[in-house]
């Protein structure tokens, strides 16, 4: 992808909004038990529910095609919920069609797409500035994909500019683009090798496939070869694949093929076609006899992986295998799962799935080893599940209940018309892959139809062939990312040397074409919001919302992680993580098995300020799935047995928390930055070794009962269903819940924090190819604090987003990051502002120089420009239809409304508000907040790299060593 990927933005969410930690007192006084209703006594009958057939019907995505005399296949669904359009492209090139020599090329090149064509000089600002969202990109083996979803008013300029990149983009695709694109990619890759296990997908790929088989090497490429890419190289790459006849352009939301098809023909008709792409050879391989390979890596626990090359994805065996492999390790009540994390306890986490695409697949089933357990007893274990898997195959139910789960998340993906995953993408993929835009239907009625003895016959076939076995173990990592990815053969061939081809001659200039205006955008209609109260006090929020025949809920209490203050750290988050492991009449298999019978998804989690229970459900399964998500809420068990295994499970994530640059900087920032403040509490909820070894089943069950209480939740709803329909439902699930005797007690967010001070911590983590860099400052403001429009503007200038300073600057003018970012947390306490940037590691002090250069010179060196401006009102303002296409992003703004204190139309009237703040009071805010002055910035990477860069900064720098990863499995030998 070209922007951030999704991992980076989990990690860069958690550095900006989140916070590390500091024990709090221990032995206060907890709040007596609230009343619940009684528990029953016995486990409920199995609810009854929808069949596959029955949900199978209800995913449905008309449209109409044409193809025009240059080939390109245009398919236009209609959708007329918002006044917005997805805007869907897919190139039928991807890395299977690179040849030796080349790998990379076909990533390397959506990145320079998105440098400018002929007549654009910049893909994103006009979007932006129209208001399109998820303007964005990405490769894989099979495909490159351009997307970006825009007000109905704007479809022209998304046209226009997706054509003018097609057609005239060679010429604007200068030496300088390439060079700096290639340094992003050379980052992007960088990023991704310096996680923990990140060497490990280079490895399957490499076992399962002989060199030369188009799925042997990395989408990413190697270092070589994208540094020995040369202009004429990329050129010659762009012309061979790159022509209308090679693409299908989706066009999802408002809009119909009438009006569609003369805008496609007058934007793309002229486009001439390209040269056929010749088709590759690319299916499975079945190994000669089983391959075993370790990899040693800065990891906190054995991973331990089984793996086979599978058929493609219009294999009559895909479906088959589809499902096969969620029943073994995909379900939240899998083989795996219920065996070696359940049963034996011998993993803290399992995983198994056929990740399938055009013409092969990967099937893979792993386990992260519990510390403390023989790794022979480990393999054995998990071979066994596998081997009797495969023999038996599955039951009737565990079909029934993979079949459902799944089809209830792909009619959950029928909100969005747009986007990587939408309806857009859908269709394109059916075209695409199997020359078919409704491939979908048949693909869900294959797997509503499927038997446990056609899982057990696929599952025998492919996984009863020679394993290719990999093993991830603690130690000093012995692998260079930076060699791996390639071909695979450039020990004997190695790649041309970087930067001795010919200079490739310049380009005649494409016709000048002008863009379209864009027409004005409609107003946002949110929708209209009901209130009720419980007769219990609990308040309630409806949205109803009928585009897809489902809900999500959430039952928020004000709680959070900085809960933990008054309690100890890691409190909140184990209890919540518990209430699914088991209640007075279910254990945690049961309940999983449950919801997956339903279609339905509880979750629970946190943030710093609230603790919560989310249920997604089939509006036709809502009463027994509310009646299930109330006894979870309302009896958790805590069984001493269960206890043990999630500490174990907190205790693993926390070590995984510690060997990630991103994750370990964010700890440790939000205990700088807060001191003894209750948001200085780990802000991915897992406290510290020490706190978590100290809990105990008693100290969970004393938290349930001070935090999750009737008066401090509130419950909002959004989706297919109507109040009438909602409150006797939630009166017969909740309402009989009495709050305790005792007062609610209260988090202390007035409490001081420290005085921000200018310097470093220097986290040393050896053999990192890049510093994760993190600043940040406690502002003088809380997320109630009215009026702060201007200061999120003036954000969205300096550091988020893809157009903002510090991203073009430090990513795309420079080339020595994948991305960086800066946030302004929206917390109910103080507010901090923070930049996330990971670099590569020989520019980590360049790089903070540029952000403190960057940052300073808004307003007064470089004030606003009239371009920025536009782009963040009017662009924002454009996009607000946008934001909320999905029940959960309308759920989502209705509860920060009510936890910070919004008014109930605050979205309704945000365009308003926007259009009230001129440049001088973005500029203002900028000064007031967003200057580089008393940062505290955190460091986490390679210390002898690193601190020679830093005695020019004259700051002070403390170094600290990286937290120890070597799991107590890291050997054969290791105790049980």
């Amino acid at each position: 992808m070209r922007s951030v990927s999704t991992s980076s933005l989990s990690a860069l969410a958690a550095a900006l909004l989140l916070s590390a930690c500091a024990a709090a007192p221990s032995g206060r006084p907890v709040a007596s038990t609230p009343t619940a209703p009684p528990a029953p006594e016995a486990a409920p009958p199995r609810p009854a529910a929808a069949s596959p057939q029955e949900l199978v019907a209800k995913v449905d995505i008309p449209y109409d095609k044409f193809v025009l005399a240059n080939g390109l296949t245009t398919i236009v669904h209609t959708d007329r919920k918002a006044p917005i359009v997805g805007v869907t492209l897919y190139y039928k090139v991807g890395s299977k069609n690179e040849p030796r020599g080349k790998t990379g090329f076909a990533h390397l090149y959506e990145h320079l797409f998105f440098g400018g064509s002929s007549n654009v000089p910049n893909f994103d600002i006009p979007l932006e500035a129209a208001g399109s969202t998820s303007t964005n990109g990405s490769t894989w083996y099979d495909r490159t994909n351009y997307i970006e979803t825009v007000p109905t008013g704007a479809l022209d300029l998304a046209l226009f500019m997706e054509s003018d990149r097609m057609g005239a983009l060679l010429p604007a695709v200068t030496q300088d683009k390439l060079n700096k694109q290639r340094g992003v990619v050379q980052n992007e890759k960088r990023q991704g090798d310096n996680q923990p296990y990140g060497l490990a997908e280079y490895a399957v790929a490499e076992g399962l496939f002989p060199v030369g088989h188009p799925y042997h090497h990395s989408t990413i490429g190697s270092m070589a070869d994208l540094d020995a890419a040369s202009l004429t190289d990329v050129r010659k790459w762009f012309t061979d694949h790159y022509g209308p006849n090679n693409v299908v352009l989706v066009l999802s939301g408002d809009i119909d093929a009438a009006t569609a098809k003369p805008k496609v023909e007058k934007w793309f008709g002229a486009i001439p076609k390209g040269p056929e792409v010749a088709p590759v050879a690319a299916g499975p391989v079945t190994l000669s006899a089983p391959i075993s390979r370790d990899l040693t890596d800065q990891v906190p626990t054995v991973r331990l992986s089984r793996d086979w090359s599978g058929p493609g994805l219009n294999d009559a065996d895909a479906a088959a295998l589809r499902i096969g492999m969620h029943i073994l390790g995909g379900l939240a009540s899998s083989r795996l799962d219920n065996e070696l994390v359940r049963g034996q306890q011998l993993a803290v986490s399992v995983t198994a799935s056929a990740q399938t695409f055009e013409q092969a697949s990967f099937l893979d089933a792993s386990m992260d080893v519990k510390p403390g357990v023989q790794r022979a007893k480990a393999e054995a274990a998990l071979d066994k599940v596998i081997a009797d898997f495969v023999a038996k195959g599955p039951s009737e139910d565990e079909v029934r209940r993979a079949v459902t789960s799944i089809l209830s998340s792909e009619i959950g993906g029928l909100e969005q018309v747009g986007g990587f995953s939408g309806k857009g993408a859908t269709l394109a993929e059916g075209q695409v892959y199997s020359n078919d835009p409704a491939k979908y239907k048949a693909d869900l009625q294959a797997i509503a139809a499927l038997t446990p003895d056609a899982v057990r016959t696929a599952m025998s076939r492919w996984l009863g062939r020679p394993v290719y076995k990999i093993a991830v173990v603690p130690g000093a990592r012995t692998e260079d990312g930076a060699k791996m990815g390639g071909w695979g053969d450039e020990a004997a061939n190695p790649p041309a040397a970087a930067g001795k081809a010919a200079k490739a001659p310049k380009l005649a200039p494409a016709p000048r074409r002008s863009a379209p205006p864009v027409a004005p955008v409609s107003a946002l209609a949110f929708p209209a919001i009901e209130r009720t109260t419980l007769s219990n006090g609990i308040p309630v929020t409806l949205a109803r919302r009928t585009t897809v025949p489902k809900l999500v809920l959430s039952i928020d209490f004000d709680a959070g992680y900085a809960a933990d203050a008054l309690d100890t750290p890691g409190t909140q988050g184990l209890m919540l993580g518990m209430l699914e492991e088991g209640t007075k009449t279910r254990n945690a298999t049961q309940i999983a098995e449950e919801q997956e019978r339903l279609g339905a998804s509880i979750g629970t989690g946190a943030s710093l300020d609230t603790s919560s229970l989310t249920l997604s459900a089939l509006s036709d399964n809502l009463a027994p799935s509310l009646a299930l998500a109330s006894d979870v809420l309302l009896h958790p068990a805590f069984a001493q047995a269960d206890f043990d295994r999630a500490r174990g499970q907190a205790q693993a994530e926390l070590a995984q928390a510690q060997s990630t640059p991103s994750a370990l900087a964010s700890r440790t920032m939000s205990g700088e930055l807060f001191g003894t403040h209750p948001y200085a509490q780990p802000g991915d909820g897992l406290g510290s070794d020490t706190a978590l070894a100290a809990l105990t089943p008693e100290a969970l069950r004393a938290a349930h009962a001070k935090w999750l209480r009737p008066d401090l939740a509130r419950i909002t709803v959004v989706g297919d269903v109507t109040m009438e329909q909602l409150k006797p439902l939630l009166e017969k699930a909740f309402g009989g819940w009495k709050a305790p005797a005792a007062p609610k007690p209260v988090k202390s967010l007035d409490t001081a924090t420290p005085a921000p001070a200018s310097r470093v911590v220097l986290i040393d983590r050896p053999n990192s190819p890049q510093s994760v860099i993190l600043a940040g400052r406690v502002l003088p403001l809380t997320g109630r604090t009215p009026n702060e429009e201007s200061l999120m503007l003036a954000n969205d200038v300096v550091g988020n987003g893809f157009l903002s300073r510090l991203n073009l600057d430090i990513r795309e003018e420079k080339g020595w990051s994948y991305g960086v970012r800066s946030g302004i947390s929206q917390a109910t306490g103080p507010v901090t502002m923070q930049v996330m940037a990971p670099v590569q590691a020989d520019r980590t002090g360049d790089s903070i120089r540029a952000i403190i250069a960057d940052m300073s010179a808004l307003p007064t060196k470089q004030p606003i420009s009239a371009e920025e401006y536009q782009r963040v009102t009017d662009g924002a303002i454009r996009s607000l239809p946008n934001d909320f296409e999905t029940n959960a992003q309308v759920l989502a703004a209705i509860v920060k409304n009510d936890r910070l204190g919004r008014p109930e139309d605050y979205y309704v009237k945000l365009a308003q508000t926007y259009r009230g703040i001129d440049a001088k009071r973005i500029g203002g805010a900028a000064a007031q907040y967003l200057q580089p002055a008393d940062l505290t910035w955190v460091i986490v990477g390679d210390r002898k790299i690193v601190e020679p860069q830093l005695k020019a900064l004259g700051l002070p720098v403390e170094v600290r060593p990286a937290p120890s990863v070597a799991g107590e499995n890291e050997s054969e030998g290791a105790s049980e």
